[in-house]
């Protein structure tokens, strides 16, 4: 079929294109009851320009006109100065050009098609195909066939550039790629289906009959033989008078219509408005206008001499001019759904009436494509082109033959390769396709260990690659292998196996990605990273024997931009659809493969993130972009039985010069549009990782961001979102087919919807995981809550066992049509039984009121009675309270033994204790709970078996003086020995700063200070007691002190073969107290709205325990109070 896009930025017309071709002269009117009959005459009108002379490759002096002919044996060697110049069609067994040797392609009028083995290019020897001044104009194919012996080095079917080589292409200047800027519906055509079968030799006017309402062309035609017949004519002034006042005739005369063309027939047509009708004499017809449907939409009726029979076109509007896009060109639009599957291809027609920004293509779309900004995000649909009049491919066989991935693919996986170790490349305007192997090494454009390639390395111009189309590739995009200083300008990657634009041991730097759009990238075999779960399962090359593949952690993690060093740039770029990951940062923490040695261990965990900028990526399985994790970079073994290069953890803290000891540098991403991702928008891991101007819309989770989690080794970073937009479910609905993984109601408006998960998943903006986390002016927007599914603007990591930080701030917050602001989880589907440490201890500080109302406030989960006081306020749709005071944390490590659990009681609310089963899992060598706490409170501490004969506490989050005293449950004839120490991150050294003495006052232990403390053992319930104090100022966002984590070290001797350790039944009531508010609740901001749009019911319960206070307050969403 054909389809007619017409891309325009302005325009928002739709064209219904009747095109009909004749012998001889022909005419074309739109004809509409009520408006004058119109038709138009176009001519073009050209400015001309004379640009400076230069010298064309193909017109250097010396060249020699070589026409090979077509041998498949022929080796031909271009070397000693002998310079030639292809000037015809040929095929030879291979081409190696060295010492001076040059082949240069003729510009010519005729297609060139050039078919060889290899081409490889030695020292000083050159291929130069056009050049940045006078790029070539004519249409070359470069085909790489068979499988001949492999060269050492480069391999089969392939261009290879050694040492001292020189490889100069340079098609023409086209647009690489570009947006819809208006939406295309599924099945959308400007021509309706029916065909129109008439005799080239019938002459007379064709009218078509037109809808003014929706722009249908009727099923019927109409021929009137006026060059015949006056009778013909007579019938014709009939019909016209007959026709229905308000609907459109679309008129085209073929071959000859005026012959017997009556005065009745040109008077029914000059009624309708017409004071002519005009001809054009030559061999092409076009006549055009614009109407409006009674629902206020515009349409372009077209008339021409080129006629299609029964097919389509439809109009798409671009966002640039589609600089050089040629008739028969090929385009593929992104998928705008979850689904990347939901990309596709397109041919370009002819249009001579498009405008600048149009273009128009043959075939329905068969998926909603948006062209749009939809709730404020930008959605629109990608427009990569294909072709290039410059093509290097690989001739394929009919199916997969003689390979290991023939377990996996039913094609030909060996396609050509091309690969670089240079004196020079410069490579623009260029088509790859079918290229790439599946083996390793073999990809369609390779720089392998050609070291810095910019002026860095002493390359002037410095090497670049651009304007490329990679596409339908059997091994990635482009790979930068040990090479620094490239720049990769407008290269699209579609439809490819493994990871696309790919940097690989992890040295590589300085190197940009410049409006590049990559799409449809599929899982492939090479590297554990590139594998889906059965390629995982199948290939355990290199593993140790008895590993057990874990494919969502080992394997699974296909991206289209894989980025091994985090000092790259990525401007402009477009990750429109992978199996797994957009953009993922993945860390060597030593160099692999022949960059070893390169940099010292750790390097790039703490390498500064280059420009990250202006980037966008949807249509998704896991994630639009990670920063996280790394690879293995050690040999499988018995303690590891991974194998080399699979996905392992890893923790990103940037510095300056990549020095820990030096300032923190932060990570800045800004103006990052991820929307559509199934699991994650973002999931961003590391020190300090800054987000500005960025927006969210329609992903399973919006963003996490997740601390770099080596505390205490770079403590005091933080991670901040400001100025950003979240979209939880937009008016981007998707369509209800096949390929779509759920479908179901949601959103604000209740209908059916594409879903990112399961029908129940409980979709959220900002998710809280750790922390320090700071968010600042940022909007949230339709997230709307249904029975069954908890969605909410702000949620929580689920089945969460780290810890949550009292210092997650956010302010100024806007909430547009919410129904839910915040939702801290309840056992049930996806959330679990909510067991977890981390599900328990969730906070994160209100301070300006913009979520809570209540300024200065702190948000904690809802039974959480180690934060709580008499005066907070529950909500109980968010399984939350608001409550005031001063948090901290504190750590417990213990050791012998570390798979106990533990409980810590308020002695406020003695009934209500936290049990905690540890943050690292029952089989390490030690156990770490992590309590978010109130301040200048007591607790105690039991355990549920004998209690361990060390335990730590680390004071996080204290600042100078504060405080809380601890009773720690052990069992009778313990012996004790405890100190204070402060322990240095950056020399990881541990110094002692105090011991503590026993006190037979219990009294006494308030009386602690740096050097000596005082412990009390209260013998008679097992409790030791002792004050645990900051004596250190602290900096904003840091867990410790500037001087280092302070600590508290106990060492004891457990009697053999005593009870657990739970002295709950002997401390209370004995030690229970009255809760106290320390800090009085913030007063509500005055004739404030929970929700400023939407539907969101606010009750506020205030409850206190032990009957000490009992008050109800219910308020409207307004505020008021119902009852008290």
């Amino acid at each position: 079929g054909l389809s007619h896009w017409s891309l325009s930025q302005a325009s928002k017309s739709r064209h219904l294109p009747l095109d009909r071709k004749g012998e001889k002269k022909k005419y074309n009117m739109f004809c509409c009851r009520n408006v004058s009959i119109h038709s138009s005459l176009h001519s073009n009108l050209g400015t001309w320009y004379f640009p400076p002379l230069v010298m064309c490759p193909d017109k250097e002096p010396g060249l020699q006109p070589w026409m090979p002919g077509h041998n498949k044996d022929h080796r031909v060697e271009i070397g000693y100065g002998r310079k030639v110049l292809l000037t015809s069609s040929a095929t030879v067994h291979s081409i190696e050009i060295h010492s001076g040797g040059k082949l240069v392609i003729a510009d010519t009028n005729r297609p060139i098609l050039l078919r060889t083995k290899h081409i490889l290019i030695g020292n000083k020897g050159e291929l130069q195909i056009g050049s940045p001044d006078c790029p070539y104009k004519g249409n070359l194919t470069i085909s790489l066939f068979g499988s001949d012996q492999e060269h050492s080095y480069f391999g089969r079917k392939y261009i290879g550039v050694g040492t001292g080589g020189t490889l100069e292409i340079h098609g023409e200047k086209k647009l690489s790629w570009t947006f819809l800027n208006k939406t295309l519906q599924p099945g959308e055509s400007n021509q309706n289906n029916y065909l129109f079968q008439r005799s080239w030799g019938n002459r007379g006017i064709i009218i078509h009959v037109i809808d003014p309402k929706t722009g249908e062309v009727s099923l019927l035609s109409y021929r009137f033989d006026t060059y015949r017949s006056k009778d013909e004519s007579r019938r014709l002034a009939k019909y016209v008078d007959g026709v229905e006042a308000g609907l459109i005739l679309a008129m085209v005369v073929n071959d000859e219509g005026s012959n017997n063309l009556e005065d009745s027939a040109k008077k029914s047509l000059s009624r309708l408005g017409s004071q002519h009708i005009r001809t054009k004499a030559s061999s092409e017809a076009l006549s055009s206008r614009v109407f409006q449907s009674t629902y206020g939409d515009h349409f372009t009726v077209s008339t021409s001499s080129q006629w299609v029979q029964g097919n389509y076109t439809h109009d798409s509007h671009l966002a640039d001019q589609p600089e050089g896009w040629r008739s028969g060109d090929r385009v593929v639009v992104a998928s705008t759904d979850y689904s990347m599957h939901q990309a596709e291809e397109f041919t370009v027609l002819p249009c001579p009436t498009c405008t600048s920004n149009q273009v128009k293509v043959q075939g329905k779309p068969q998926f909603i494509h948006m062209g749009e900004e939809v709730d404020g995000v930008d959605m629109r649909a990608e427009v990569g082109l294909l072709s290039r009049n410059i093509l290097l491919r690989g001739e394929m066989e009919p199916g997969c033959y003689g390979n290991e991935a023939c377990k996996f693919f039913n094609f030909d996986t060996f396609g050509g390769h091309l690969k670089r170790g240079f004196r020079a490349v410069h490579i623009s305007g260029m088509e790859l396709q079918h290229m790439g192997q599946q083996t390793m090494g073999h990809y369609p454009v390779h720089f392998h260990m050609n070291g810095d390639v910019d002026e860095q390395g002493g390359y002037r111009p410095p090497t670049f690659v651009s304007d490329l189309s990679i596409h339908h590739s059997f091994s990635r995009c482009l790979t930068i292998h040990g090479s620094n200083g490239l720049l990769v300008k407008n290269v699209v990657g579609y439809d490819t196996l493994g990871h696309c634009f790919f940097t690989e041991d992890g040295p590589e730097e300085r190197n940009t990605f410049d409006h590049c759009l990559g799409l449809m990238v599929r899982a492939g075999t090479l590297l554990p990273s590139d594998r889906d779960s059965k390629m995982c399962r199948d290939i355990t090359e290199g593993a140790y024997p008895g590993y057990v593949p874990n494919p969502r952690q080992d394997c699974s993690a296909t991206s289209t931009f894989w980025i091994a060093n985090p000092n790259n740039n990525l401007i402009n770029c477009a990750a429109a659809g992978s199996e797994e990951t957009g953009f993922w940062f993945i860390f060597h923490h030593v160099p692999t493969g022949p960059s070893e040695g390169q940099y010292s261990p750790g390097h790039t965990e703490h390498t500064p993130m280059g420009q990250f900028t202006n980037n966008r990526a949807h249509s998704n399985y896991r994630a639009g972009m990670i920063l996280d994790n790394g690879v293995k970079t050690t040999q499988a073994n018995d303690k590891d039985k991974r194998p080399f290069l699979s996905l392992i953890g890893a923790r990103y803290g940037p510095h300056q010069d990549a020095d820990p000891f030096k300032p923190r540098v932060p990570a800045l991403i800004h103006h990052f549009v991820a929307y559509k991702n199934q699991d994650h928008g973002a999931w961003l891991r590391g020190g300090d990782v800054w987000l500005d101007d960025c927006q969210f819309a329609d992903n399973g989770i919006g963003l996490t961001l997740a601390s770099g989690g080596t505390f205490p080794d770079d403590d005091g970073s933080h991670q901040q979102v400001k100025n950003s937009l979240f979209v939880g479910e937009s008016d981007n609905h998707g369509m209800p087919l096949p390929d779509n993984r759920i479908w179901g109601l949601g959103g604000s408006d209740l209908t059916g919807r594409t879903l990112p998960r399961g029908v129940d998943f409980p979709i959220r903006g900002m998710q809280i995981y750790d922390g320090p986390i700071n968010m600042q002016n940022c909007t949230f927007r339709k997230y709307t809550a249904l029975e069954g599914r908890h969605t909410s603007a702000f949620g929580f990591r689920l089945n969460n066992s780290w810890q949550s930080c009292p210092n997650n701030n956010v302010t100024d917050i806007t909430f547009d049509h919410i129904t839910s602001r915040v939702f801290f989880g309840e056992p049930g589907p996806w959330f679990n039984k909510m067991q977890m440490d981390g599900d328990k201890t969730t906070i994160f500080h209100d301070k300006d009121g913009s979520v809570s109302e209540y300024p200065g406030s702190f948000l904690v989960k809802e039974d959480n009675w180690l934060l709580r006081h008499p005066d907070c306020i529950d909500v109980p749709d968010w399984r939350a309270a608001i409550c005031s005071g001063h948090y901290a944390q504190i750590y417990v490590q213990t050791r012998n033994p570390a798979n106990l659990n533990m409980h810590i009681v308020r002695d406020e609310y003695p009934d209500r204790p936290l049990t905690l089963e540890g943050a690292l899992g029952k089989r390490k060598h030690y156990q770490q709970f992590q309590p978010v706490i109130t301040l200048a409170k007591g607790y105690t501490i039991h355990w549920d078996q004998a209690a361990p004969a060390e335990v730590t506490i680390w004071l996080i989050n204290f600042n100078k003086n504060d405080w809380i005293n601890v009773g720690i449950c052990y069992p009778q004839g313990t012996t004790f020995t405890i100190i204070s120490d402060i322990h240095n991150r950056l020399t990881k050294q541990t110094r002692k700063t105090g011991v503590f003495m026993r006190t037979t006052q219990r009294e006494k232990i308030n009386h602690s200070h740096l050097a000596r403390g005082y412990y009390y053992w209260e013998e008679d319930t097992g409790l030791l007691f002792l004050k645990v104090k900051a004596h250190n100022d602290r900096e904003q966002f840091a867990f410790c002190s500037v001087k280092g984590c302070e600590r508290v070290k106990i060492t004891v001797v457990i009697p053999k073969g005593s009870p657990p350790s739970n002295c709950m039944a002997q401390a209370y009531p004995r030690h229970a107290e009255l809760p106290v508010v320390d800090v009085p609740m913030p007063r509500k901001i005055p004739n404030a709205r929970l929700v400023r749009r939407g539907q969101e019911q606010f009750n506020d319960l205030k409850m206190s325990n032990y009957g000490l206070l009992s008050k109800v307050k219910l308020f409207t969403p307004g505020g008021k109070i119902l009852s008290r």
